[in-house]
């Protein structure tokens, strides 16, 4: 694994989930393998689950984790090529990109989108420049398009609660919020379930949020939420803002928040999110805190699938030198 920025990064996703499980189990076994090595965590927008626990995973392989809030202490950085630099912009990625590889053995980077110019965002222009010139491993710790270590451990978090031997389903639902989000955390689950293919998966939302389809394109997809939960084993409640008006949130008749009434058409699912989570928007309290919930098992996984992808950057930087 050279870099690690989607689901395209993981050579088998069976084997990244193996390698997590086994780290839940003993977190230090590899305490070793990071020694010497310095990870620099940039931050150019908040976390919480996302920064803490690459912070513990990287500890648990004995790495030194540095922080830095981009956002908040940085330059403001210039990400185009070939401009005139008389504006706002102060650092080029150009500049700042080799200089952060000759710091550190890997660099892990969190950025969300601007959500007003959907061809901006999609390229991905801040990790490309960072992958072009830093002249180390990348780790996303979450990307305007994507968000892969949250969605490996979500896999993780249903692999775990499957007890029975046929193939789960797993939805995908919108939900309601008080602003626009990205699409990341969304395209990103619905690329890594259509690989991991170990689940029957449908998609559900409104008229007007479908999702950019290169994401999509294996799942099934149903406008009609009702439906959709019919016999579910597990619901993944998360909101995204519209990728064909980009940015926008069109209105939406009828309630999508998910509601113990809504889960009685369910197998009893067992209910996700990625945390934070707008409570009585999204989900109700009642669903949250009922059994049902997985989120805290959720954000406590985010552990094993860092510290599972850590090590496999490591041990590419090892074999290459």
């Amino acid at each position: 694994m050279k870099h690690f920025l989607s689901v395209e990064d993981a050579d088998n996703v069976d084997t990244l989930l193996d390698q997590a499980a086994a780290y839940k189990l003993a977190p230090l076994k590899d305490a070793a393998l990071g020694k010497g090595k310095r990870l620099g965590l940039l931050f150019l927008n908040p976390s919480l689950r996302t920064r803490l626990s690459t912070q513990v995973a990287a500890s648990q392989l004995g790495m030194q984790a540095i922080v830095f809030d981009v956002g908040k202490e940085g330059w403001a950085l210039e990400l185009e090529d070939g401009v005139v630099m008389n504006g706002s912009s102060v650092e080029h990625i150009r500049d700042a990109a080799p200089v952060l590889g000759s710091y550190f053995d890997i660099l892990a980077v969190r950025s969300f989108p601007s959500l007003q110019d959907a061809h901006q965002d999609y390229s991905e222009v801040l990790f490309q420049q960072l992958k072009a010139h830093s002249g180390v491993p990348l780790l996303s710790l979450e990307s305007a398009t994507l968000h892969p270590l949250q969605s490996l451990s979500d896999i993780l978090t249903i692999r775990e609660a499957w007890k029975e031997n046929r193939r789960p389903k797993v939805v995908l639902t919108w939900a309601p919020h008080v602003k626009p989000l990205p699409q990341c955390v969304a395209n990103s689950f619905a690329q890594w379930m259509i690989e991991w293919d170990a689940a029957d998966f449908t998609i559900t939302h409104p008229e007007g949020y479908a999702l950019k389809d290169s994401f999509t394109q294996g799942a099934q997809i149903i406008y009609d939420q009702e439906q959709a939960l019919h016999k579910a084993d597990f619901v993944y409640v998360k909101n995204w803002s519209s990728y064909e008006a980009y940015g926008s949130t069109p209105e939406v008749p009828g309630d999508w928040m998910l509601t113990e009434t809504k889960l009685r058409q369910t197998n009893q699912a067992k209910v996700m999110h990625c945390l934070p989570v707008r409570r009585n928007v999204e989900l109700s309290d009642s669903v949250l805190n009922s059994a049902s919930s997985l989120v805290t098992a959720q954000a406590a996984n985010r552990v094993w699938a860092a510290q599972a992808v850590l090590a496999n950057l490591l041990k590419s930087i090892a074999h290459k030198s």
